[in-house]
């Protein structure tokens, strides 16, 4: 399998499942990913949230881990990317306001390149235009964003261990649907390009 280059947008209170989780399966298959975090540079680290399921109303929520970024934010240069990961957590709450993490998420749909997107990454998604006729998942809480933006709803699995591909886009509930989230973008990677 030849490497290619992967980027990974996070930020503080990204969730921890997956981020660290993503990043462990695609070096493990060969790939070059980069982890970048708005106004932060290589060496610095983001703060990553741990969302459980423990029985309540919704998700709970405690601080997890201190997750590396590994390229300066100014040298993030999307044309030079094979893929896109967007995990989610809190972060997507306020990245969906940074314009440039929008264009360059962007650039990503108008090249056809894979894109993955799980839990509230799909708050990137929806305030970069780019799901509309799509088919989506998301954390169900975003539900009624990702519908008002134009796409489809699929109805995660209850276990949340379910994905949804179309097209170049895979999209998940939530951490538990890290091996069929993974395995489709995986599998997007793998695609011969169009």
């Amino acid at each position: 399998m030849s490497s290619t280059r992967i980027l990974m947008i996070v930020g503080d209170f990204v969730e921890d499942y997956e981020a660290m989780v993503p990043l462990q399966i695609l070096q493990m298959e060969g790939h070059r990913a980069d982890v970048a975090c708005p106004d932060k540079r290589a060496g610095e680290f983001v703060v990553t949230a741990i969302h459980d399921f423990e029985g309540h109303q919704t998700y709970s929520e405690k601080r997890g881990h201190n997750f590396t970024i590994n390229i300066d934010w100014e040298n993030v240069q999307p044309e030079t990317y094979d893929g896109l990961v967007i995990p989610g957590g809190r972060a997507p709450e306020y990245l969906q306001l940074n314009e440039r993490v929008l264009e360059i998420t962007r650039h990503f749909f108008e090249a056809n390149k894979p894109v993955a997107a799980t839990c509230h990454g799909a708050m990137i998604l929806t305030a970069a235009g780019v799901v509309k006729g799509r088919r989506c998942q998301a954390y169900p809480s975003l539900k009624p964003e990702l519908v008002r933006a134009g796409a489809e709803w699929i109805e995660p699995s209850r276990g949340l261990d379910s994905a949804c591909m179309d097209g170049n886009l895979v999209t998940a509930a939530a951490w538990p649907g890290n091996p069929a989230w993974m395995k489709g973008f995986l599998e997007l990677l793998a695609a011969p390009s169009k």
